[in-house]
């Protein structure tokens, strides 16, 4: 199984560069987020022409995450992140496909820093390492997939001392990530390449993609059972330079049938 993630960034805008990836890198399930459109405007039908089928969780013109899976139906199990009823941001889709549950997230950015948007990035990575804890618990095949918004290490990103204040890099983001990889999660791609600086993201602005200023925000965690069936993962970074992209790209990992 071809599992990806990728943050559009605009999925009605950037359509044409989604179905385009997908026609080309042909993945078997594919984790998206930023959709920035509400349930209504998700584009079912061009996608189903693409070959898969969605679930989505929309919200107008921020957030917004989807599921697709090649030539099949995603079955959702959950909508929404557990744990504040309140929260109505669109950050969280689940979907069992193939025996696998899959959990598309986009974690919230949290800038500016300190501030009520980074309190709130906090509690979700609580809220998120005790759904993710319950999940564990359940000893099936599980990934949680999606833009984290957070560089684990000083590898994660091009130029670390220019990032030491920003919600995405400050120490108690990479604290919360580590304890929630601690509960029992394996980061797939830092597991087969331990020293390599992988970027998935490249700001628009100054040249960043061109000089290669980027920052590694897309993850893959993988359950015990899953960790066992990684064999490979890459990031297709020829996305990036194609007009009208994301600033995002595509990344992916490849398991076996187990």
């Amino acid at each position: 199984m071809k599992l990806a993630t990728y943050n559009v960034n605009g999925i009605n805008g950037r359509l044409n560069v989604l179905l385009r990836w997908l026609e080309e890198a042909k993945p078997d399930v594919v984790c998206l987020q930023e959709l920035k459109a509400p349930d209504g405007k998700f584009p079912r039908r061009e996608i189903e022409r693409a070959g898969y089928g969605a679930i989505w969780h929309g919200q107008k013109s921020w957030n917004g995450v989807a599921i697709l899976a090649r030539d099949r139906e995603p079955l959702e199990t959950r909508r929404g992140l557990p744990g504040d009823p309140e929260d109505n941001h669109s950050r969280y889709i689940e979907a069992a496909i193939d025996g696998i549950v899959v959990g598309c997230l986009y974690l919230p950015n949290g800038n500016p820093a300190p501030g009520p948007k980074f309190d709130y990035k906090l509690r979700w990575f609580e809220r998120l390492q005790s759904y993710g804890a319950e999940l564990l618990e359940l000893e099936v095949p599980i990934a949680l997939v999606g833009d984290f918004n957070v560089m684990p290490t000083d590898l994660d990103v091009y130029a670390p001392e220019r990032w030491r204040d920003d919600a995405l890099f400050r120490p108690e983001v990479r604290a919360a990530f580590a304890e929630l990889v601690a509960t029992g999660w394996t980061d797939a791609v830092r597991l087969l390449h331990p020293d390599e600086p992988i970027y998935t993201f490249w700001k628009y602005l100054r040249n960043a993609f061109a000089r290669d200023a980027g920052l590694r925000i897309d993850h893959f965690l993988l359950s015990p059972s899953l960790r066992d069936r990684l064999t490979a993962s890459g990031v297709d970074k020829f996305v990036r330079a194609w007009a009208h992209t994301s600033d995002h790209a595509p990344v992916w990992i490849e398991l076996d049938n187990g």
